[in-house]
């Protein structure tokens, strides 16, 4: 069973940075996609960050030159730094992961299967 779990959130003034970091275990899909999304209260979950197997990198443009996603490949663990961090930047994080076949794009968040439990971000002004 695939199981992720998120850690690192916490409450921070504007400006200021977190790390939050995805383990994986019983994960060992050769090509997928693992990303970062979010939810505010009262508000839909979105997309921040997303990571393909080989390396390419995709963002939300409300946090592109902010939020950098990585991976440890031998830890199968997925890292968020976030930088310069907002008020409108505060929701619950959640991991996700999901396999791909080959030339696959990562899609929306609805093709995501495995899910962490979130990690709560609290930016204050």
């Amino acid at each position: 069973e695939v199981q992720l779990v998120e850690s690192g959130g916490g409450s921070v003034q504007a400006g200021g940075s977190l790390r939050l970091s995805c383990a994986a275990s019983g994960y060992d899909y050769s090509r997928y996609c693992m990303g970062w999304f979010r939810q505010a209260p009262g508000k839909e979950r979105e997309g921040v960050a997303i990571y393909r197997s080989g390396g390419s990198t995709y963002y939300a443009d409300s946090v592109k030159g902010r939020f950098t996603i990585s991976q440890d490949i031998a830890e199968n663990t997925l890292y968020l730094q976030m930088n310069s961090l907002k008020p409108e930047d505060t929701a619950m994080y959640y991991c996700a992961a999901r396999g791909r076949r080959r030339g696959e794009t990562c899609g929306s968040m609805d093709d995501y299967q495995y899910w962490g439990q979130g990690t709560q971000v609290t930016v204050s002004s």
